[in-house]
């Protein structure tokens, strides 16, 4: 059994990029820390009556259907389509911003891809169904919610496409992607949205409408803001003359890095806190993620909102 000290080192980003396999990252970032901690809070059943069959010695009296037995003087317990009610999805910002990897030792992608990986992993061990969104300008991928080892191979297997595709000049909606992800996920869902916020400045509002369309069709939101702290919060760049080049349009812009260091973090602080604080109007939890940090933050918030749910 590894050690904790393995264990933790397991959830820092740079050793996790080393690894061989997406199924061995998730495995471990997810190892040691998660397993056991929090249990599904629905107890096996679903909310989506599917049929009848008969009373077998050990089943829960509180499924049994006891109109039916009035009816039949037979006893009938009630079966479900899933094997628990929480659903769960996580839809990833893959545009081409997210490809960017700074100071860290991975890209905003890859740590999105191995965080939704743990998720993934962390879901279908305690036989919760998941699924998968991914979006660049568009929904490009939607995997629907299953609960299998099999799908679990299939989700890990399309995210590690993710990190080794070298799409470019893949640019972000991801407003009008979650207004199409509100309208076609039709069962209450716990909504993981992965992404570096990347958009043109006025179509923020548009973003907070989307989150909130979500929760008004009844899903839990929870957004991880993944940036890389030191050059992309606090513009940690050499204090000489550098181009900086837009990774979704391609525009340039010449300056240098001690001239606006000050104004930059500030604005993106401003724009941070506005953002976190227009969410929380709506009960919409929102984290934010250093990709040069271990994973364990993003893991306690996720399952904070799990056990809301309870």
């Amino acid at each position: 059994m590894a050690t904790q000290e393995a264990v933790f080192r397991y959830l820092d980003p740079a050793v996790v990029s080393q690894l061989a396999t997406m199924e061995l990252r998730a495995r471990l970032i997810v190892e040691g820390f998660i397993t056991g901690l929090h249990k599904s809070p629905y107890h096996g059943f679903s909310v989506e009556f599917a049929e009848h069959r008969p009373y077998n010695p050990g089943d829960e009296l509180r499924h049994v259907d006891w109109k039916v037995y009035a009816k039949t003087d037979r006893h009938y317990v009630k079966q479900y389509e899933e094997e628990t009610n929480l659903r769960h999805y996580v839809v990833l910002d893959t545009s081409s911003s997210m490809r960017y990897r700074g100071e860290g030792k991975v890209s905003k992608l890859e740590y999105g891809a191995y965080l939704a990986s743990a998720l993934h992993f962390l879901m279908i061990r305690q036989r919760d169904a998941t699924g998968l969104v991914a979006f660049d300008d568009r929904v490009h991928t939607l995997r629907p919610p299953r609960s299998t080892q099999g799908y679990l191979r299939e989700l890990l297997a399309t995210l590690d496409r993710f990190t080794t595709s070298a799409d470019t000049g893949k640019r972000t909606g991801a407003a009008s992607v979650l207004h199409e992800v509100a309208e076609r996920i039709a069962r209450r869902s716990l909504v993981v949205l992965i992404t570096d916020l990347f958009e043109n400045v006025g179509e923020h509002e548009d973003l907070i409408k989307a989150l909130r369309h979500l929760r008004y069709r009844g899903h839990e939101v929870l957004v991880f803001h993944v940036l890389d702290g030191a050059t992309e919060r606090r513009f940690r760049f050499p204090d000489v003359p550098m181009v900086f080049r837009d990774l979704e349009t391609g525009e340039e812009l010449s300056l240098e890095p001690s001239q606006v260091r000050a104004s930059y973090a500030e604005a993106v602080e401003h724009f941070s806190r506005r953002f976190r604080d227009r969410c929380r109007e709506r009960n919409i939890d929102v984290l934010e993620l250093d990709t040069a940090e271990p994973y364990s933050t993003a893991l306690l918030a996720y399952l904070a909102k799990r056990a809301r749910l309870a």
